[in-house]
């Protein structure tokens, strides 16, 4: 009896602790994303808005070259940086609430993997917005 409640309570401590490791991930930004040669500034900007909105993030500002950005998702928020020219765009982490971001004591980055995945999604967004753009000839 003592060997099976000692096996549980093992078993318990390794199912428990994988979860706990599995709520933070390395906080990476996206890959910068290409902006297509014939796309117009104006139009560059239209399809990065576009994008932000469809996936429900709000803007909050905006000055030439950048777009701030934040999403609210139930108790959660995530705030980025849109940063666009160069022939490219840049999506940067800014800030966040129950995300559980943390900077590790060896200047590493970390938050919840669900972050990384929204990231994910408006860049891959944008992608798709530009080449339909691009082929529209906006």
């Amino acid at each position: 009896m003592k060997l099976k409640i000692a096996l549980l309570a093992g078993l318990a401590a390794i199912a428990f602790s994988g979860n706990v490791a599995a709520r933070h991930a390395p906080l990476t930004n996206p890959p910068p994303i290409a902006i297509p040669v014939k796309l117009s500034d104006k139009a560059t900007v239209k399809e990065i808005k576009r994008a932000l909105l469809q996936r429900g993030w709000e803007i909050d500002s905006e000055s030439p070259g950048v777009i701030n950005s934040t999403l609210h998702l139930r108790d959660h928020v995530a705030k980025i940086k849109v940063g666009y020219g160069d022939g490219q765009v840049k999506l940067a982490y800014v800030d966040s609430t129950n995300l559980d971001y943390k900077k590790n004591s060896n200047g590493t980055e970390e938050i919840h993997p669900n972050y990384l995945g929204w990231m994910q999604f408006l860049a891959s967004d944008i992608k798709a917005n530009f080449s339909v753009a691009a082929m529209s000839g906006d």
